[in-house]
């Protein structure tokens, strides 16, 4: 039986790894931890945070490289059994997120994954931060949304998303459905407006209809 969803888009951060990335980058820092649950829940739009963190933390490239040591040691139960599915029944897989690309991307290699969506960092020929990708749609409120649309103009076919934040749920109106995860942080205004909602990725392979 051909799978329903042709796409299925991801957040990484809290929904396929246990951890919130800048967090880990800024050292546990209140202020970075403060801006990015407000960010996360709605409360700020996520333009006004996204460079404000970044400019507080100043990640260091070798930084970044740690940071995807520890992607990889913390993935949620039964992330990479879904996506091996999920691929393995022809499903089209695509990581969306506003997190570090240089970070994330060999987390989506090990993964499988070939579409990653993600902000690039510039750095300095020392490897000192220098600036972030400021062209990206990630960066700004409803970014996902723009990025999901692209990629739905490109390739035909029904389409899902899962994420556990703010700015993942903005994403629903170019998605026919829309997963909430909570298996990380439930965040009230996902659980409240997602089409569904998941605390394991056992019930995101149900609600997805794929075989693992």
């Amino acid at each position: 039986m051909n799978p329903p969803y042709r796409l299925v888009f991801f957040d990484v951060d809290s929904t396929l790894v246990t951890v919130e990335g800048i967090d880990i980058l800024a050292g546990g820092d209140p202020r970075i931890v403060e801006l990015t649950e407000a960010a996360m829940n709605g409360a700020i739009p996520l333009e006004e945070v996204y460079g404000r963190r970044l400019d507080i933390i100043r990640p260091s490239r070798a930084a970044a490289d740690a940071l995807a040591a520890r992607y990889r040691q913390s993935l949620v139960d039964g992330a990479a059994e879904i996506i091996e599915a999920l691929q393995s029944a022809g499903v089209i897989v695509h990581l969306v997120t506003a997190g570090i690309e240089q970070a994330i991307r060999p987390l989506a290699q090990w993964l499988g994954v070939q579409h990653l969506h993600a902000v690039r960092l510039q750095f300095e020929p020392d490897g000192s931060y220098k600036d972030f990708d400021r062209r990206s749609p990630l960066t700004r409120a409803e970014g996902k949304e723009i990025v999901v649309r692209d990629v739905r103009a490109r390739t035909k076919g029904k389409a899902a998303f899962v994420g556990d934040g703010a700015s993942d749920l903005e994403a629903k109106p170019a998605v026919d459905l829309f997963i909430g995860f909570g298996g990380v942080r439930e965040r009230a205004a996902v659980r409240e407006n997602a089409d569904a909602y998941a605390m394991t990725m056992e019930e995101v392979r149900g609600m997805l209809n794929v075989e693992c």
